[in-house]
């Protein structure tokens, strides 16, 4: 039995490792294309969550998951068309000040259409219950995100590594003055990579909705775990990302497990590890424009 409940905590590890790679792997995107520091990207998860309690009544759960994120990386495309192609040769450090001050302006946006009160979102029904396998029951929710996480995944990397799209937007994060001496204009690359990114962001928030609660400030509690992920994964790396979110997840998972006060904290101290041994991270790879 303890070897179940042990296996159940490194699927739970596992399930946190999902909804920080939703999130990370935007921020590392945006962050490796277009050097933007996304602050804001934490608020555009919440956004996800409170746009499938509002949608999820009149559409249905099916209806909100599908058109929320959607919706999301649509926002997305209207504030890199605003705001962050406004700042991508300037100092990194405007875009942190812009993407804060965005972070700030949503969360009390929500807070003053919603309230500051946490609001209810259940698990659909069809998605309760328990899957048995021999002696071993885990939720079917949670199953359910971590096979959609995957999906979400595998289709970025599919995008990213065996499109023509994908080879355009790696070779303008390793060299993006030969791919405009070749012609080629990275501005609705850009566009599209921060919708994808954005987008993630609004799928997470919508999965993890019924399981953290919805509330105006449940961005900035996943933004900061979603940037130790991508510290650790390294910079530019695709790989990198995912390596690290499963293991924070698990990390912290066996940690809560074998000594619960340190849960939190075994993330930073991986972190902290991490850079002393290999500052550019799991598979951080070497940038131009940054080094």
């Amino acid at each position: 039995m303890q070897l179940l409940f042990l296996l159940e905590q490194v699927l739970n590890g596992l399930l946190v490792g999902a909804y920080y790679l939703l999130i990370a792997l935007g921020l590392s995107l945006i962050f490796s294309l277009g050097g933007i520091v996304n602050l804001a990207h934490g608020a555009f998860y919440a956004i996800g969550a409170y746009l499938a309690v509002t949608l999820a009544p009149r559409i249905g759960f099916a209806g909100a998951f599908v058109a929320s994120p959607l919706l999301v990386a649509a926002i997305g495309v209207i504030v890199e068309r605003l705001l962050f192609q406004r700042f991508y040769r300037s100092d990194p450090i405007l875009s942190l000040l812009l993407t804060f001050g965005l972070a700030m302006v949503i969360e009390q946006s929500l807070r003053m259409t919603f309230g500051a009160a946490p609001l209810p979102f259940s698990i659909p029904r069809e998605l309760r219950g328990q899957v048995l396998l021999g002696d071993f029951i885990y939720p079917r929710y949670r199953l359910m995100i971590l096979g959609v996480a995957l999906a979400a995944v595998a289709a970025t990397w599919a995008v990213v590594y065996r499109t023509s799209f994908g080879r355009v937007v790696r070779a303008g994060v390793q060299n993006p003055e030969m791919v405009g001496a070749l012609g080629i204009s990275l501005a609705p690359y850009m566009t599209a990579i921060a919708a994808l990114g954005i987008g993630l962001a609004g799928l997470a928030g919508v999965l993890l909705a019924p399981i953290s609660g919805v509330h105006p400030a449940m961005g900035a509690e996943i933004l900061t775990a979603a940037f130790v992920v991508v510290v650790i994964g390294g910079l530019g790396s695709f790989w990198g990302v995912i390596a690290a979110a499963a293991l924070v997840g698990v990390v912290r998972g066996l940690t809560i497990y074998f000594f619960p006060p340190a849960g939190e904290a075994s993330m930073y101290l991986l972190m902290a590890l991490v850079l002393l041994l290999r500052p550019r991270g799991l598979l951080g790879e070497r940038i131009q424009r940054f080094e």
